[in-house]
């Protein structure tokens, strides 16, 4: 089972190295294409989007084709982005680019989280679940400095070659070892199911777990578009400490994941819920008592940031394992369908209130702090939702 999690969890990867492993080379970037770093900036969301509204495709081609098929069609798409990412000579080709990784990444994140689902139930898939989300933060410590290590050894092309490099490594190794999961009595689907997705969207439970998924990553989409703004224009960071801040929160999250994965066993998933909330709500209430308590020269200091950032995001390790492990426990012959359906309220739902907030007339520790308020709130509700859980739910109907 080890060997069959590092399979899902080196796939997964592949959306957090598309974000973070170029993060440091926007300006580059930039000035290679001869267009506004601002524009360039626009391919983080448009990236999470594309990836949000392709899991409502991805799903039904997972359980209709395969785990297996699905992964490496994604794995062979997130090539082909990279390629064009790394070749790019202008705006058009690095935006198509982006959105054919985009592309990629939705598939394979639902055939990852499809595979915990055929495998795992209970507080096992949400341990499961907790690792994959937790393990995903070593890619936010160390893909930042990768990338500006690569950049400044061979430009900004660099880290897209990498990509590339790292997706022809895993297709080979899904190719030898993955072994396919789809449950005999998956049901078939065509098209688009919609009444299949009508279904599950009228499940309060659903609801509840999957949108405060969706409130946690709104607020880490939030801190981390806005973090180079605030650490480094405002704080005076150089890339360098910038890295290592961004690293250290990276790890931090990490070895929170790891608690939590030993509190799940011990007080069980409500309890980790409900401290996720708590943790949420302090970060916010920290942030803002900064910005009183504190005169405005010091308002600019990385810790005043950091600190309240650090609490929050622990309260994302404690919401997202049981949550999701929650969300999609009822759907053991829709586990692709289910699957996809979280993952596009989660990405697309989390990416359009984060580009919310920061849309909004606030600064970024306010908009910030507003959604670590939302992400509490959700979560609170998600407790309260996980209090009333009794059983599971009967399969659905075929579309």
């Amino acid at each position: 089972m080890q060997k069959f999690t590092l399979l899902l969890l080196s796939l997964v990867l592949l959306a957090p190295l598309g974000i973070d492993l170029y993060l440091p080379t926007l300006p580059e970037i930039a000035l290679g294409l001869n267009t506004p770093v601002t524009t360039i900036q626009t391919t983080i969301p448009i990236f999470l989007l594309v990836m949000g509204l392709g899991q409502i495709v991805a799903g039904p081609l997972v359980d209709n084709l395969g785990r297996k098929p699905i992964a490496l069609a994604g794995l062979l798409l997130y090539l082909l982005g990279s390629v064009l990412a790394a070749s790019a000579t202008g705006w058009p080709q690095f935006l198509t680019a982006r959105i054919v990784q985009g592309c990629a990444v939705c598939c394979t994140a639902v055939v990852a989280f499809s595979g915990v689902r055929d495998r795992l139930e209970g507080d096992e898939a949400a341990r499961a679940y907790g690792f994959l989300n937790g393990a995903l933060n070593i890619v936010p410590a160390l893909a930042p400095m990768l990338g500006g290590f690569l950049a400044d050894a061979f430009g900004w092309r660099a880290p897209f070659w990498f990509l590339t490099g790292y997706a022809l490594v895993i297709g080979l190794l899904i190719v030898r070892f993955l072994p396919e999961t789809r449950p005999a009595g998956t049901l078939a689907v065509k098209g688009i199911p919609l009444r299949q997705y009508a279904h599950i969207l009228r499940e309060p439970r659903f609801l509840a777990f999957t949108f405060a998924n969706a409130g946690a990553m709104g607020m880490v989409l939030t801190y981390v578009s806005l973090a180079p703004q605030v650490l480094m224009t405002e704080g005076k960071l150089t890339a360098l400490q910038f890295s290592i801040a961004f690293g250290a929160n990276g790890f931090w999250i990490m070895l929170v994941s790891v608690l939590v994965n030993k509190m799940i066993r011990k007080l069980g998933r409500p309890i980790c819920l409900a401290i996720g909330s708590l943790a949420m709500a302090l970060g916010a209430v920290t942030m803002l008592t900064g910005m009183v308590i504190f005169p405005a020269a010091m308002q600019s200091s990385w810790p005043l940031y950091m600190l309240p950032v650090a609490i929050s995001v622990a309260g994302l390790a404690f919401t997202v394992g049981p949550a999701t492990s929650y969300a999609l426990e009822p759907y053991q012959q829709q586990a692709g369908v289910a699957s996809a359906l979280a993952g596009f309220i989660q990405m697309a739902g989390g990416s359009s209130a984060g580009l919310l907030a920061m849309a909004l007339p606030l600064n970024e520790k306010l908009a910030l702090s507003t959604m670590m308020i939302v992400g509490a709130v959700l979560a609170a509700l998600a407790w309260l939702c996980s209090k009333k859980v009794r059983g599971t739910l009967t399969a659905l109907k075929s579309s």
